[in-house]
């Protein structure tokens, strides 16, 4: 996988909607904090366009998100919000200059489309994490948003959190890979859809019904996704809807049940998704989980970090050798000068 460039101070970050409308008024705090962090938010010339539910039509959306993957100035993208709409949109980008030039694609809910589709097709990191639409309304700095930097600015990130009474012990390392599952599930079949295959996935979702949870994993299950997994991690399920008839289990009951046959590490209400405590997780990232007593997740060091690393060796290294051959020489010469005089 590949990593994109860390951003630093006056780098510029995009704001687009590729799904729901949304109003200057709603971005307000979201282009004050970026800018306490030292990023200059620029809109999308469509962001405030509004078509029925949609902000601006496929093709003002399709021409926003187009400009934010070209334009070299920009060194991250983020989606105002979610709702509905980038599945719309996907398979007219070009990312020909995206790839030779990548930069970070943030967002969550919806944004699981353009998660998805750059992991299948473009093998490049992106991050999942809150969105413009849910920064905090005090305006202060909580864990979402320093989660969010620090995914940024290219940090090692870990977290670590209570454990769960349905979580299934174990360890795992694997690349992480997922998001919303009702996207996930939409995406099986498409060139969208993501290998699951010796990963680690994640899931989360909102405002569901208990059958249609079920009805998700049982595709998953089916189409082979949950079979050959490294591990698992549930995130926020959120608001969920029951009929008259009771299903009869939570969701994070139906999603135990549904991988109950297999043996990989199971970890629930890991602290991302619909709600406010969203923490960001860089999918196509190799990560090590660890389920216990309490879950720990540590993401490896980026291909960026570790170029870094080695350069700043290699200049070490070659600081090191330059100081041994002048002691040598220093030292040849003193036995040079001691022999000549006898």
């Amino acid at each position: 996988m590949q990593t994109p460039t860390s951003l630093k101070t006056g780098d510029k970050i995009a704001i687009i909607s590729t799904a729901r409308k949304i109003s200057q008024e709603e971005l307000k705090l979201a282009i004050e904090m970026f800018r306490k962090w030292g990023f200059d938010a620029v809109y999308g010339r469509n962001l405030f366009r509004e078509n029925h539910q949609f902000a601006g039509s496929d093709q003002e959306r399709t021409e926003d998100l187009q400009w934010a993957l070209d334009d070299e100035n920009i060194k991250a993208v983020i989606c105002a919000r979610g709702g509905y709409g980038t599945v719309r949109i996907i398979d007219n980008i070009d990312f020909s200059k995206f790839q030779q030039n990548p930069k970070w694609i943030i967002g969550y809910s919806d944004v699981t489309v353009l998660h998805s589709h750059i992991q299948k097709q473009l093998g490049i990191e992106t991050i999942h994490a809150t969105m413009p639409i849910n920064f905090p309304k005090d305006g202060n700095e909580n864990e979402t948003l320093t989660s969010l930097k620090n995914a940024l600015h290219n940090n090692n990130i870990q977290y670590t959190i209570n454990s769960h009474p349905l979580n299934r012990i174990g360890n795992a390392e694997g690349i992480l890979v997922g998001g919303n599952l009702s996207i996930l599930y939409s995406l099986i079949g498409t060139a969208s859809d993501i290998n699951t295959d010796g990963k680690i996935l994640f899931i989360e979702d909102l405002d569901e019904y208990l059958y249609h949870i079920d009805r998700m994993m049982m595709n998953l299950k089916r189409n082979g996704k949950l079979a050959n997994l490294a591990g698992l991690i549930i995130g926020g399920m959120s608001e969920m809807n029951d009929n008259t008839i009771p299903f009869g289990k939570t969701a994070e009951e139906i999603i135990s049940a549904s991988v109950a046959e297999y043996s990989y590490p199971v970890c629930f209400h890991f602290p991302a998704g619909h709600q406010d405590d969203n923490r960001a997780l860089i999918l196509g990232r190799k990560i090590i989980l660890n389920v216990g007593e309490t879950v720990e997740l540590q993401f490896t060091e980026s291909k960026e970090n570790t170029n870094k690393m080695f350069s700043a060796l290699k200049k070490s290294s070659g600081f090191i050798i330059m100081i041994c051959a002048l002691f040598s020489f220093i030292y040849a010469a003193i036995k040079l000068i001691k022999y000549l005089l006898g």
